[in-house]
């Protein structure tokens, strides 16, 4: 499944940051930053439904975080 959301991340240091954190704390298959967007957007693969989870750790570092339908 591809997980899309919305954020608040401004810059590629906070993105690298996430994705690591993400990354450890999630079975995700990929995970990158579109930047250039004005939505900023997080974009994941994974197995398992992890919307949830993921907002709560984008909310724990502060960051604004919305999954798009």
């Amino acid at each position: 499944m591809i997980f899309v959301f919305k954020t608040s991340v401004q810059h590629r240091k906070q993105a690298n940051y996430l994705i690591n954190e993400l990354v450890l704390s999630l079975k995700i298959s990929s995970c990158n930053f579109d930047l250039e967007d004005c939505d900023k957007i997080l974009r994941m693969e994974s197995q398992i439904e992890i919307s949830d989870l993921v907002i709560k750790i984008m909310g724990q570092h502060n960051f604004i975080c919305e999954e798009l339908f």
